[in-house]
């Protein structure tokens, strides 16, 4: 009882709170930490307290002599939280991450001298070969504690699995006998438990608790157009308590939706992974402090421990409704009530196809990377892995790091290196895999179809076994969300919807190793296109469904769509005025797939401004098929350098030329069709397509 006593001083610190005491399972973990230092699985609800029995343990391990904890965190934001808190109770924490290299060996020297009680590390640095080699030793002889928060995505069958955590069982083999480790997750259903546990070691203690959340009050809202679910955010959003979330599936629709709302006269913002450090900080600190309403974001936005958020809105439903569990569960901490809505939509499911074919590639890709690196004779990066291998460099890098713990390849300075051990494909696993994501989904259209309970329908997902009835959602009748929608605001947002008009950015640099492929392309690129316009992405709530049918792998093929000729015209009128000047001709990239529809939309574009077609950016070898590398970028541009020829057919007169697509998606035929143009004699290029795949 005293070293409980102690536990809850702690507490008190941490939380502010003079009466503050620990749930009986969070003496429970703290106890087998401090006291047995054994391992321990805790799968507690978010605002269960996770974070307090890592914070308390720390103070009664440190005050008994022990080594700073290192906490392997996978959310920059939840990083910062945690820290604040443990500055609360007297404990002194740092992070080292990505965004604040500069710091690391400030840090170090800390760490060295047992200034830090608490070190917060991205699950990225395990694998950083200097970090790694240098820095993780050193830590893991000395911790006095390893805690692994989303401890879900150590497991594929996790809704979030990241291959980053798999090294983490790698560093538990390793760790010195007696030093403690505990795993936190919300979400977590039996068989990620299970396989969780698993890899933790033999006398694990799994604390496992209820799932419900008293404070949320989940609803739905099908509404059949996106400009009515928008309209809905903008009649509505103020009719929601304090501050929140509106979450999205893609960084496109962050944009946009924060753009509608601004306009409607709504406080908000966008939020993703593509938001600057340094912004997301601001960001944040404005949603905690009440100066924004919402921020719009993807799944890059994870709040901590500090967060009190009156509500989130989904605008499209996550994959499963584990992972949609996970985010209404940023809501409803400290607060008694909150609000959940989603607005979901047709193209979900699209989306959710999308994600799903950036799983794990297929057994040529991984063979013909392991035979590159075999045959290289040392280290390899992943540039230069790019130009033997037709993977983007994001799903190179995923598939290297699975490999990497697998014992088939190295990651060293430099690069990576084959390891000549023998590596099974282990197709059935990824089948397995593959099938139990297509159940979540049907699961998570359940949710929207039915008239039962919600909460207690998340809950049975997470394996919950005292799931029950809440008497708080929209089918118990504890809530009544309103599903009317102004004629104004439809009105306004159909307006922005039907506004086309995206940028299309000029490549600035070529791929590295482009030499090594045959192609004495390197550095800045001259002779670049100038920046372009497409309609619309193929991802946009407005034009992007006309675009998705237009694209459709079984459309047909044929002339340009009258509603997507008059959206044409629009951009070439809002665009005109930064020409640098009026074009003098246009040209036209030929496709094989779409051959009638791209030649019309030339036609129809020189037959408009009365100026002659040009050139042809010909398609010369067809055995390089359409879309050949596109998956990386210097694959993409040797396939389009032996693809296509420039031929010329009217007078390049020195004047702009207009370059016409139909689907830009890497950006790279436009860029080298501009260079040809500009090498035969034209001025700017200017780029304009019906649609960008990005």
């Amino acid at each position: 009882m005293d070293t409980r006593d102690e536990a809850e001083r702690h507490l008190r610190a941490l939380v502010g709170s003079d009466d503050a005491r620990l749930h009986d399972d969070q003496w429970s973990a703290i106890e087998a930490l401090v006291v047995e230092q054994r391992r321990a699985l805790v799968v507690q609800r978010t605002g269960w307290g996770k974070s307090a029995v890592y914070f308390v343990a720390t103070a009664l391990l440190r005050e008994l002599g022990a080594g700073p904890t290192v906490i392997i965190s996978p959310l920059l934001a939840l990083m910062r939280n945690q820290i604040e808190a443990a500055d609360r109770a007297g404990i002194k924490a740092a992070t080292i991450n990505s965004t604040n290299m500069e710091d690391w060996e400030a840090i170090r020297a800390q760490v060295d001298a047992g200034a830090i009680d608490v070190l917060l590390v991205s699950p990225e640095r395990l694998n950083n070969p200097a970090f790694r080699d240098q820095v993780l030793p050193q830590l893991t002889e000395t911790a006095g504690l390893l805690v692994v928060d989303e401890a879900h995505c150590i497991s594929d069958w996790g809704h979030d699995f990241r291959p980053d955590y798999r090294r983490i069982r790698q560093m538990l083999a390793t760790l010195p006998p007696g030093i403690p480790v505990l795993a936190t997750t919300a979400t977590a259903n039996s068989r990620v438990t299970h396989d969780v546990a698993e890899q933790l070691g033999q006398d694990v203690l799994v604390l496992r608790g209820t799932l419900d959340r008293e404070s949320l009050h989940l609803g739905v809202v099908e509404l059949q157009r996106p400009e009515h679910r928008l309209a809905w955010l903008a009649d509505h959003l103020d009719e929601l308590p304090g501050s929140g979330i509106v979450y999205t599936l893609t960084v496109a629709a962050t944009q946009e939706i924060a753009e509608h709302l601004r306009s409607r006269g709504h406080q908000v913002a966008a939020y993703s992974g593509q938001t600057e450090a340094t912004e997301r900080l601001s960001l944040e600190q404005d949603l905690l402090a009440g100066r924004l309403k919402a921020l719009v974001a993807t799944s890059a936005l994870g709040m901590g421990f500090d967060a009190r958020l009156g509500f989130v809105v989904n605008v499209g439903a996550p994959a499963s409704p584990v992972a949609y569990y996970q985010q209404v569960g940023r809501a409803g901490r400290g607060t008694d009530d909150a609000t959940v809505v989603l607005l979901p939509a047709f193209e979900d499911r699209e989306i959710w196809r999308y994600f799903a074919s950036l799983a794990f590639p297929g057994e040529q890709h991984v063979r013909a990377t392991l035979g590159a690196l075999s045959s290289a004779g040392g280290a390899m990066s992943t540039a230069a892995l790019e130009t033997q291998v037709d993977l983007s460099r994001t799903r190179l890098e995923t598939m290297l790091k699975v490999l990497d713990v697998d014992g088939a390849v190295d990651r060293v300075r430099g690069g990576w290196t084959a390891t000549g051990q023998e590596w099974v494909y282990d197709q059935e696993r990824f089948d397995r895999v593959a099938a139990a994501r297509r159940e979540e989904q049907a699961a998570m259209l359940a949710y929207v179809a039915t008239e039962g309970c919600r909460m207690r329908f998340l809950r049975d997902q997470l394996d919950d076994p005292d799931a029950a009835d809440c008497g708080r959602c929209d089918n118990c009748g504890g809530l009544t969300l309103p599903a009317d929608v102004s004629g104004a605001a439809v009105e306004a947002a159909g307006e922005q919807l039907r506004r086309p008009g995206v940028t299309i950015a000029p490549r600035k640099m070529w791929p590295t190793a482009l030499p090594t492929m045959g192609l004495e392309l390197k550095g800045r690129i001259d002779q670049a296109a100038e920046e372009g316009r497409a309609v619309g992405r193929l991802t946009d709530l407005g034009h992007g469904q006309a675009l998705r049918r237009l694209f459709a792998a079984d459309a047909q093929d044929g002339e340009v769509p009258r509603s997507l000729v008059d959206a044409v015209m629009e951009v070439m009128r809002d665009w005109s005025p930064a020409w640098p000047a009026r074009p003098t001709g246009v040209a036209y990239v030929e496709s094989e797939r779409r051959p009638t529809l791209t030649r019309d939309l030339a036609e129809g574009m020189a037959r408009t401004m009365r100026i002659p077609l040009v050139a042809r950016f010909e398609i010369v070898d067809p055995q390089v098929g359409p879309g050949r590398g596109s998956a990386n970028s210097a694959q993409r541009v040797a396939a389009v350098d032996r693809r296509f020829r420039l031929a010329v057919d009217g007078d390049l007169d020195g004047g702009p030329v207009l370059l016409v697509d139909d689907l830009v998606d890497t950006g790279w035929t436009m860029t080298l069709a501009a260079r040809a143009l500009r090498r035969a004699g034209s001025g700017p290029v200017l780029p304009l397509a019906l649609g960008l795949d990005s």
